[in-house]
């Protein structure tokens, strides 16, 4: 008799905690509660998130308090550098796992007539063909919505519709009674587009309260094609600003021209020094440690890609030289001219001879190749062709002295953070994509080209990380009419259904 009891004990606890649920469930599921998480998406899209406005973190702050406060999670704000985080937390069962959930709830500053509608922060509804998109009306959103149909307004992608994905699969489960199978903590961060400056101390002090087994980012676009996938690095940063200096003051081109030297020019030589035609950075031991083996390699290019179809997206005839595919280009380090400045153009042009050139640069950054290696590497080479390398403006003494002065100012930013593909934290998430997806539905990327600030996360805490991508990479991210895809969004409610109920 108490073997049948423990028996039917057993059989109950399993039904409601970390129950795993069949893809077709998950599909009745993410059906039946679709348009209540697009309407959920499209209130919050509604507040302004630019990270250096803090009316605007504790408006965006106080929505996910209340959402996440209504799921039965303790919430707390923590407080580092004089910025807010939110955490919520709920344990489902004292003897699971913890896993660490990281929300990106900021979003990049907006310039809001280049965009194709009312305001940014407006959300719309539109069918697009091609780079043709034509508004529709809400009320369309019915049981038969359009996949391709998107959703436009900053944030939408990046990254408040991976967000309320997550937050939407925690909704279903409340509403149904299933319980995840494991406890959850999930951090939010406003200031993901600043560099997040303040969140290594924050993980440093509050390192007890994030402690878990593993960390989910439910942050970033996918690849071409919009293959789902699972994501296991981003690229770091750091940014340069070089200003090359010429004489005191602007000059006129017609009294100095062919006797004071123009900054832009020595800007632009230095600028050739480093890349060759074939996109290859030139300065040296700029790669030193990037290395992949035939397996790595493997690995990277099971995601699918089409290069002429790539290429004809982008607009280019050919990439540049860097690894054999778009992806093995992504797990190296990069040098881009993000930014030029000198004189007047257009209805600012004026006849002189500029007294500076400035270069705004940035550098993505792998694990192999720290930024403060590749900052020194980069002083270096400017040395090497000849530059004195400024701190700070230069001097008169300066001035007569070297001939090629140059201003060097450098900032760190996200670091770099690598799991590999065949851990443990990588076939757990295999498992619950294969349910959720069906067996070679979705692939494994070693790394996005982007950054993440989830270094302080891996380094302090000591656990693994994986990022799970839903937006479409045709996105707009960063840029003027960011959209996200519906036929995304309903996936991404299927994948967070279906590893919130994955034992871990």
């Amino acid at each position: 008799m108490r073997i049948a009891t423990t028996f039917v004990l057993s059989l109950i606890l399993s039904s409601s905690f970390g129950q795993s649920l069949k893809k077709e469930k998950i599909q009745k599921l993410a059906d039946e509660y679709f348009i209540e998480g697009v309407n959920t998406l499209r209130d919050f899209l509604t507040l302004p998130n630019f990270g250096r406005k803090a009316a605007d973190i504790d408006r965006n702050l106080s929505w996910c308090e209340r959402e996440f406060k209504a799921l039965d999670f303790e919430t707390t704000v923590l407080v580092s550098d004089g910025v807010k985080h939110l955490l919520a937390e709920r344990t489902f069962d004292k003897s699971a796992p913890t896993v660490l959930v990281y929300l990106q709830i900021d979003g990049q500053p907006v310039d809001s007539t280049e965009w194709f509608q009312a305001s940014p922060f407006l959300p719309v509804l539109k069918e697009c063909n091609k780079a043709d998109c034509q508004e529709i009306n809400w009320n369309k959103l019915q049981p038969t919505w359009n996949p391709d149909w998107k959703i436009f307004a900053r944030s939408a992608s990046d990254s408040k519709g991976p967000a309320i994905a997550f937050l939407q699969a925690l909704k279903i489960l409340q509403r149904e009674k299933i319980q995840p199978a494991y406890n959850l903590k999930v951090i939010m961060d406003f200031q993901e587009e600043l560099g997040s400056p303040s969140l290594p101390m924050l993980v440093e002090v509050n390192r007890d309260r994030f402690s878990a087994k593993v960390m989910l980012i439910m942050d970033g676009t996918r690849p071409p094609g919009n293959v789902p996938n699972l994501t296991f690095g981003a690229r770091g940063i750091a940014t340069l600003k070089l200003t090359v200096f010429g004489a005191r003051n602007d000059l006129h081109s017609g009294q100095y021209g062919n006797y004071a030297p123009n900054p832009v020019f020595a800007l632009s030589r230095l600028l050739a020094s480093m890349k060759d035609e074939n996109g290859r950075v030139l300065i040296p031991g700029f790669y030193d440690g990037v290395n992949l083996s035939k397996q790595q390699k493997e690995l990277i290019n099971q995601s699918p890609e089409d290069r002429t179809e790539l290429l004809e997206t982008i607009g280019i005839s050919q990439p540049e030289m860097i690894g054999d595919s778009y992806q093995e280009a992504l797990q190296y380090p990069s040098f881009n001219v993000r930014g030029l400045q000198a004189g007047g153009v257009g209805d600012e042009v004026q006849t002189i001879i500029p007294s500076k050139a400035l270069a705004e640069i940035d550098m993505r950054l792998v694990a192999e190749t720290p930024a403060e290696r590749q900052i020194q590497l980069v002083k270096k080479h400017i040395e090497a062709q000849g530059f004195k390398v400024l701190d700070s403006l230069p001097s008169d003494a300066q001035r007569k002295q070297f001939p090629k002065l140059v201003l060097m100012e450098s900032k760190i930013g996200s670091k770099p953070f690598k799991t590999a593909l065949d851990s443990p934290i990588g076939n757990w998430l295999g498992l619950a994509m294969d349910r959720t997806l069906g067996k070679g539905a979705y692939v494994r990327i070693q790394a996005t080209g982007g950054s993440q600030p989830i270094e302080p996360f891996i380094s302090t805490l000591g656990i693994p990380a994986v990022s799970v991508r839903i937006p479409n990479p045709d996105s707009n991210i960063h840029a003027p009419n960011e959209n996200l895809r519906l036929g995304n969004f309903h996936e991404g409610l299927r994948i967070c259904l279906g590893i919130l109920t994955q034992q871990l």
